[in-house]
């Protein structure tokens, strides 16, 4: 039987940001060495929009 005090691990933000982060830096060299693509563009400006998120839900600590 599980007592209250047992949890499992979460994944922390911190590792949720780095990883936003890269696929942000992953797609900004794409745009580069593609060219000008509307999908991309709206990737990048998703990613922007979830780390911004992740920022404010984590009081900047990031």
């Amino acid at each position: 039987m599980n007592s209250p005090n047992t949890s499992t691990p979460q994944p922390s933000r911190n590792q949720a940001a780095e990883h936003v982060a890269d696929a942000h830096h992953l797609l900004k060299n794409l745009r580069e060495e593609l060219g000008k693509h509307p999908q991309l563009d709206e990737a990048i400006m998703k990613l922007e929009l979830a780390l911004s998120a992740l920022t404010i839900q984590t009081g900047g600590l990031l």
